[in-house]
């Protein structure tokens, strides 16, 4: 997986010069809080010592030449030709940038830029979003513009996947990759765009678990889910799922239809969740968390209906290890990764346990590694 360094020697190998700015964005695990930034309720990720890293240098015409070391490619168009089904799809997050910088008034020139990633793609630690949010930092410094904040720069990125790739994600995953900070858990208020850093405990390690399984029906299922949350909150008579009191449940479900039902005690519970692991998460009550976890990964799997036989697998098998606190699926859901709460002491072995475990069951290899919070994106001039 290329680090900055590779990025770095690839440009000077690829374009024939050194580039002149270096840009990184990381990626990130959620810890709790799961499909609620889109209902504008709260979350828990933690960004990750893992990045997106990207070296630009200007050109003198106006082309635009993007090579992906992770994709193997190398493809060169024009400035402005932004859509289209002839550009190779890995382009769609550089080109999402350089139009969205076009819409707000920015003039681009003509740059050379060279992409390369820690993150495993689609296995749901936002390797998508930290490229949009490389390219932001990247392209933002290279033409000295220094007018966003960190916020601003993440809602930029969504406003990318909302009108140019066509995701209607939510607000988490660049916000966390923009503004993430290094010992630190970021929670969100993805309402008010409010941020709190959490600390981890030192006691505790992040270990995040790559199912192997390649996240399916995401997107489709995506907007089905949040249609059906919308539907909630229009028949509950709220602005979003967030405005629903959990205490308020056993009065205003019998009134919805049983699929809109599921979605909407997943959405009220895990709001609730998220704001009580951030209490024992403050206190270093890390039984708490863990419990808090697994509810999690029970509501998503049973109400949101977004798990899988191996999320399923790998979470029962990461409950069942002696210093495991918690685990849960992190993501949008149906592959991909999920995420553990493990004792410091015994985390080596955890992993020496539950890898071949998973393996044994689902005949998959799974990549499981300790994470740290790692600081959010930034660029600098070479």
């Amino acid at each position: 997986m290329p680090d900055e360094r590779a990025v770095r020697e690839a440009f000077a190998a690829r374009i024939g010069h050194e580039p002149r700015v270096i840009a990184q964005a990381p990626g990130r695990i959620n810890l709790i809080g799961e499909h609620t930034d889109y209902n504008d309720g709260f979350v828990l990720p933690m960004s990750i010592d893992r990045a997106t890293h990207l070296a630009l240098a200007p050109r003198q015409d106006d082309q635009v030449r993007v090579i992906s070391l992770d994709f193997n490619g190398d493809t060169t168009f024009t400035l402005g030709d932004w859509r289209g089904d002839h550009h190779p799809h890995w382009t769609r997050y550089p080109r999402g940038v350089m139009w969205l910088l076009g819409e707000k008034g920015h003039t681009l020139g003509g740059v050379d830029m060279v992409l390369g990633s820690e993150l495993p793609i689609g296995a749901g630690v936002s390797s998508s979003a930290s490229v949009e949010m490389a390219v932001l930092e990247g392209l933002l410094a290279l033409h000295r513009v220094d007018q966003y904040s960190q916020a601003e720069k993440a809602l930029m990125g969504v406003e990318v996947e909302h009108r140019f790739v066509g995701m209607p994600c939510g607000v988490m995953d660049q916000m966390a990759s923009a503004a993430g900070d290094a010992g630190h858990a970021l929670l969100i208020d993805c309402r008010s765009l409010e941020t709190e850093l959490v600390s981890i405990p030192p006691s505790a390690v992040v270990i995040v678990m790559d199912t192997a399984k390649k996240r399916g029906l995401v997107d489709s299922e995506y907007g089905l889910r949040r249609q059906q949350c919308e539907e909630g909150a229009r028949l509950l008579g709220v602005k979003a799922l967030r405005d629903v009191a959990e205490a308020d449940l056993g009065r205003l479900l019998p009134t919805l239809p049983p699929i809109i039902q599921k979605r909407v005690r997943h959405v009220v519970t895990e709001d609730a969740r998220t704001l009580a692991a951030v209490q024992a998460l403050r206190t270093g009550d890390l039984a708490t968390t863990g419990r808090l976890f697994n509810e999690s990964h029970a509501s998503l799997r049973d109400d949101y209906e977004v798990s899988c036989r191996e999320l399923d697998t790998i979470v029962a098998l990461a409950q069942a290890r002696p210093g495991c606190y918690g685990a849960r699926m992190s993501g949008g859901g149906f592959g991909g990764c999920a995420v553990a709460l493990v004792d410091r002491a015994v985390g080596d072995s955890f992993i020496a346990a539950v890898a071949p475990a998973y393996q044994e069951a689902t005949g998959l290899t799974p990549d499981l590694y300790p994470v740290i919070p790692a600081p959010g994106s930034s660029a600098r001039w070479l």
